[in-house]
């Protein structure tokens, strides 16, 4: 990732081993420092919770696909902090089956985004997402804190760290500050064996625009100022991504990052909210 901020001798002590890249580092610091300034105080402080992926946030009542986005939906904008924020969930079509036999299948067939984030011209936020992630409850929520991350962010007036060419990147970072790093970071890659009666075999695929390490760091930022231990995560994370999280945090807490970005003030901007 690209940053035109240079903080130079701060992470000079850092090894080469790093969990992240000096410039992605940079990156978060700014990011982080972004959202306090203008998404800050006390509602992050005090109220912004810890989502996890438990019965306890999301209580499992309808039997439908559809339904069940819907409510998962609405769970999100609630820990998100914009359950009053108006807007339009709407699903996707259904992406193209690229098998079209036992040993025949279609390459390059396009596919649908996981999400999409529109505020159109008559003042109206429509979120979209992919019907396959009605299945995929981890990635769903991602997909959503993610596009309401868009939303929030977008109210913004002054531009993420590096302009808003970087938007995305600041968006993903935003949804971990707002409560969703594990999420992020269980969604971000999945390697995955699958088998019907035809065939089978193994897939990939990647989500959001940040590496799996760069949603850990970010997780850990949280962790720290929140002052959460780390614990509440790791047991919910992939088995790989803990150790990268215990890493992250020990780089943390012999920094100087937390101390700097518990400095920022919140600062009361013109925000014009879309509703």
């Amino acid at each position: 990732m690209f940053s035109l901020i240079n903080y130079g001798f701060m992470f000079s002590f850092f090894k080469a081993n790093s969990v992240l890249s000096d410039a992605d580092r940079e990156f978060q610091l700014a990011t982080f420092k972004w959202l306090l300034k203008n998404f800050g105080g006390d509602d992050f402080y005090k109220t912004t919770p810890l989502v996890l992926p438990t019965k306890e946030f999301f209580p499992t009542k309808v039997d439908s696909p559809e339904g069940a986005a819907t409510e998962t939906f609405e769970a999100v904008k609630k820990y998100a902090g914009l359950e009053n924020w108006r807007c339009k969930l709407e699903v996707q079509d259904d992406d193209v089956n690229p098998l079209v036999a036992p040993t025949l299948a279609i390459q390059n067939v396009p596919t649908s985004p996981q999400g999409t984030f529109q505020a159109t011209d008559k003042n109206e936020v429509i979120i979209t997402y992919n019907p396959a992630l009605s299945l995929q409850p981890i990635q769903l929520v991602a997909t959503f804190a993610h596009e309401l991350a868009h939303y929030l962010t977008a109210t913004s007036k002054e531009e993420p760290p590096g302009g808003w060419e970087n938007w995305e990147f600041a968006t993903d970072i935003t949804a971990t500050f707002l409560g969703f790093g594990i999420f992020m970071s269980n969604s971000a890659f999945s390697f995955s064996q699958f088998s019907n009666s035809d065939s089978q075999g193994w897939k990939s695929s990647r989500s959001g625009y940040l590496s799996e390490s760069e949603h850990i760091y970010a997780l850990a930022i949280f962790h720290e100022l929140k002052g959460l231990p780390i614990e509440s995560s790791l047991v919910h994370l992939k088995p790989h991504l803990r150790k990268l999280l215990k890493k992250a945090h020990k780089e943390l807490i012999k920094s100087a990052i937390i101390e700097e970005l518990k400095s920022v003030k919140l600062v009361i901007l013109p925000n014009v909210k879309i509703t």
